[in-house]
């Protein structure tokens, strides 16, 4: 028995009757069956690694891969994705090759309507654009309530000096410059001042060079 009181023993097997922490009783050294049990528990299961590492070195040199395999099978493969293309079911398959429908449908999933249909008339993808907002209106919309978007194109905004003003360099997509020059509505009120004005109208001339396709 240990200091702890505990005890160690294998689970099963030629050992199993025997203590792992068993002393002498006048020296306090591991008795040298325990000492010779555990050196050989430790040669066997190198030997052990030893021999599951060469079984997978030669599986892999024939060609044979660790893992689950599919349960269709390469050779069920074709076959079944010729019945699907054929326009059997999903469950005609799984009954036909004795496997599950999922199975099947992991085997035919890049034929299956939802992957392959495309809507001929989505509109493409906007691209962003890079325009330079005058800083008159670049200072005007860092106080406006802005989405997060329209915020975050402000905020990555590059400000190229111009004189003794600047312009902000912002590159987003011509939807969000669209919504940014909404914001700027009120500096072409009567309480602006003409040079808000102005850089107002710079913005809404070069924002509206852009495509003129909506959102």
């Amino acid at each position: 028995m240990g200091r702890t009181g505990a005890r160690r023993r294998p689970h099963d097997g030629a050992f199993s009757a025997m203590d792992l922490t068993a002393r002498h009783p006048r020296t306090g050294e591991l008795l040298s069956t325990v000492k010779f049990m555990v050196q050989t528990l430790a040669a066997a299961g190198d030997l052990q690694r030893e021999l599951t590492y060469d079984g997978l070195r030669a599986a892999e040199a024939k060609g044979n891969k660790g893992g689950r395999r599919p349960v269709v099978t390469a050779a069920k493969a074709a076959a079944v994705r010729a019945g699907y293309l054929g326009g059997q079911s999903i469950a005609g398959l799984a009954r036909d090759h004795h496997v599950s429908r999922g199975a099947i449908r992991t085997a035919v999933a890049d034929l299956m309507p939802e992957h392959t249909a495309v809507d001929q008339g989505a509109p493409a993808p906007e691209l962003p654009v890079a325009l330079d907002m005058p800083g008159k209106v670049a200072d005007f919309l860092r106080t406006a309530e802005l989405e997060p978007a329209e915020r975050a194109a402000l905020d990555l905004g590059v400000t190229v000096r111009r004189g003794q003003g600047y312009t902000l360099r912002i590159s987003t997509t011509p939807a969000v410059h669209r919504q940014l020059l909404a914001h700027c509505q009120p500096l072409d009120g009567a309480r602006s001042v003409p040079a808000q004005r102005k850089a107002r109208r710079e913005y809404e001339n070069r924002v509206s060079t852009l495509a003129t396709a909506g959102p």
